[in-house]
C-alpha cells in the first residue's frame, strides 16, 4: 500500500491539539455522566421500564436492573482516566465498551450525539492522546512524545466534517427550506423567551433560522479548516449551538461540538489552553517539551491506516442506505438513524394493538401504559421497527397468560411535520407474521406525498 508512504502520511506536528482534545473530550464525558445520573434519568430510562427496545442485531445488549448503575460508573471513571490520560488506551477502550453499550440497552433513547461519541471515542482508541501532557507520559518515556504523525489529528477533523456536512446535506430537503417545517411547530413554542420570544413568532425569522442552519452545516467544517477565517468560524459555532442550547433540550451535545471544534486551531492555540490548565493545576508543561517525535511501527501504521481509511468509507456510505429503500425515508424511516439527519422532523402518532387468541377467537385490546413508559409509547406509535417488535413482546407477553396461536394486529395513525394524520400500518397483517431484518417493510401504508431532498 503505497499511499502510506506519501508525503502526507510522513508528516508530524505538535501533539498539543490531541492532548487537549482528549482533555476536553474526558472531562465533558464525566460531565455528561454526572449530570445524566443526577437527573435520575439511569433509573426513569434503564430501570423502571418493564420493556426496552432493542437494535436489531444487538437483542443481547439490555439493562442489568440495579447494576446499570455499575456501567454507569465505570464509564464515568474512564472518561476521568481520559482526560488524565491515565492508562490511556485501556480507558478510551473501556469507555467506548461503556458507552456504546449504554447506547444500544433501549433505542428508544437514540440520538444523533450518542453515536457521534461512540464513533469518536472507538476513533481514538487508534490515536496517540496521551503522548503528550498525561499521567502516562510524565511517567513513562517511551510514551511521551512532543511529536506526531498529523494524520493522528486530522482523522478527528475527517469525522467532524462528515458529521457536520452529513448534517448539511440532510437539510437540503423541500419539508425544511420550502415550508420551514420542522421548525415552523417548534420555535413559536419559545414564545416565552426573553428578546428572542416575539421574533420566533414571526414566519421570516422561521425561514432565516432554516436556511442558514443548512448553510452553517455545510459550509462551517470549511470555514474551520481555512485559517483566514478559522476565528470567525469558530464564533459562528460558539453562537449557533449555544442558541441550539437555548431552543432546544439537547443536552450537553452543543458544548461537545463548541470544544470539538477547538481541534481545527494550530498547536500553539492548544499549547495556551495546556499552559492554564498546567498553572491551574500547578504543573509543569514544559517536563513534556522533549522534542521527540513518534514514530508509527510501519506494519502497524500500514494496518491502522487501512482500517481508518475503511472505517471512514463505511461513515461516508451509511448515510445513503436510504436510496435502496422504496417510499419516504422520514415516513418508513428506513435508513434514517445514523445518516446525521438531526431535527428534521415532527412525528405525532396513535397506535392501538388487538392481540386475537386464534384457537377461541377471543380478542383484547392492548392499554400500552401497562408495559411502555409514556416516551416509549410516544416513540414506538412513529417507527416500524418499534412497533414491529412490541407486537412480539405482546404476541409472548398474552401466550403467559393463556392465550394461544396468538396474532396482533394494529390500528395507527401518523402525522409528519404538519401534516394530517394518516393511516400508518396496514391494519389486516399479522403482526406475528413479520419478522425484524434489514428488508423493507412493505407493510407501512405509503405516504402518499412526496419530501424532494438528498
Amino acid at each position: 500500500m503505497s499511499f502510506v508512504n506519501s508525503s502526507y502520511f510522513n508528516e508530524t506536528t505538535k501533539a498539543a491539539p490531541l492532548a487537549a482534545f482528549r482533555i476536553f473530550f474526558g472531562f465533558m464525558m464525566l460531565i455528561s455522566i454526572i449530570r445524566f445520573w443526577s437527573y435520575g434519568w439511569i433509573d426513569k430510562l434503564y430501570i423502571q421500564p418493564r420493556f426496552f427496545f432493542s437494535y436489531y442485531g444487538f437483542e443481547f445488549v439490555k439493562p442489568l436492573g440495579s447494576f446499570t448503575y455499575i456501567i454507569f460508573a465505570i464509564c464515568g471513571l474512564a472518561a476521568l482516566a481520559v482526560a488524565l490520560g491515565f492508562k490511556y488506551r485501556l480507558a478510551i477502550i473501556t469507555f467506548f465498551l461503556s458507552f456504546t453499550y449504554i447506547e444500544l440497552m433501549d433505542k428508544t433513547t437514540y440520538l444523533n450525539h450518542y453515536y457521534f461519541i461512540s464513533l469518536l471515542s472507538f476513533l481514538m482508541i487508534f490515536l496517540p492522546a496521551h503522548a503528550y501532557f498525561s499521567i502516562d507520559a510524565k511517567h513513562n518515556q517511551n510514551l511521551s512524545y512532543q511529536y506526531i504523525p498529523k494524520w493522528n489529528i486530522d482523522s478527528i477533523k475527517v469525522l467532524l466534517i462528515i458529521v457536520y456536512f452529513y448534517a448539511g446535506l440532510a437539510k437540503l430537503n423541500s419539508d425544511w427550506l420550502l415550508h420551514a417545517m420542522p421548525l415552523r411547530i417548534w420555535l413559536p413554542s419559545n414564545y416565552d423567551l426573553p428578546l428572542l420570544g416575539d421574533f420566533l413568532q414571526k414566519t421570516w425569522v422561521i425561514y432565516l433560522f432554516s436556511w442558514s442552519g443548512a448553510i452553517y452545516d455545510l459550509t462551517i467544517p470549511f470555514l474551520l479548516l481555512y485559517k483566514r477565517t478559522r476565528i470567525v468560524a469558530f464564533v459562528l459555532v460558539v453562537i449557533f449551538h449555544v442558541l441550539t442550547r437555548v431552543l432546544f433540550p439537547i443536552g450537553m451535545f452543543p458544548y461537545i461540538m463548541i470544544v470539538s471544534a477547538l481541534i481545527f486551531f494550530d498547536a500553539s492555540v492548544h499549547e495556551k489552553i495546556l499552559e492554564r490548565i498546567a498553572r491551574l493545576f500547578k504543573v509543569s508543561r514544559k517536563v513534556f517539551d522533549n522534542g521527540k517525535q513518534l514514530v508509527w511501527n510501519p506494519q502497524i501504521k500500514k494496518l491502522t491506516l487501512s482500517f481508518l481509511i475503511f472505517f471512514f468509507l463505511v461513515q461516508v456510505i451509511l448515510p445513503f442506505r436510504h436510496i435502496v429503500y422504496p417510499g419516504e425515508l422520514f415516513w418508513t424511516e428506513e435508513g434514517y438513524r445514523f445518516s446525521w439527519r438531526v431535527m428534521l422532523m415532527e412525528k405525532a402518532g396513535y397506535a392501538s394493538f388487538q392481540v386475537v387468541d386464534g384457537v377461541t377467537g377471543n380478542k383484547q385490546t392492548v392499554d400500552n401504559s401497562e408495559f411502555l413508559t409514556v416516551f416509549q409509547e410516544k416513540q414506538m406509535a412513529t417507527q416500524p421497527d418499534f412497533i414491529l417488535e412490541y407486537a412480539h413482546f405482546l404476541k409472548d407477553t398474552f401466550e403467559t397468560r393463556g392465550f394461544s396461536d396468538v396474532h396482533v394486529f394494529i390500528d395507527s395513525f401518523v402525522a409528519l411535520n404538519g401534516r394530517r394524520s394518516k393511516r400508518y400500518i396496514d391494519p389486516t397483517v399479522d403482526l406475528i407474521k413479520q419478522s425484524e431484518s434489514f428488508k423493507h417493510k412493505n407493510w407501512i401504508l405509503p405516504f402518499n406525498d412526496e419530501i424532494k431532498g438528498i
